[in-house]
């Protein structure tokens, strides 16, 4: 991912995660991996499609107005 924070976040908690598939299959590292997996990739789904947009904005066909753009936006969060 690229750095917009949420990658070393995902990498802690996964190793967490994994650790925790290993001791729950003692003996089965396959098992466990399968495990580990069925979770991994829906959990982080959101950010990497997150990181993608940022992604664009940064290297896409429009910057670097676009990231003119993103910085300079006037629309006040509610």
């Amino acid at each position: 991912m690229i750095p917009s924070g949420e990658g070393a976040n995902l990498a802690m908690y996964d190793g967490a995660e994994l650790g925790k598939a290993i001791a729950a299959h003692p003996g089965d590292v396959e098992a466990a991996l399968i495990a580990y997996e069925k979770d991994l990739f829906p959990r982080s789904a959101s950010e990497a499609a997150e990181a993608e947009g940022i992604l664009k904005v940064c290297l896409g066909p429009n910057a670097p107005q676009s990231l003119v753009d993103f910085f300079t936006n006037t629309q006040h969060v509610k």
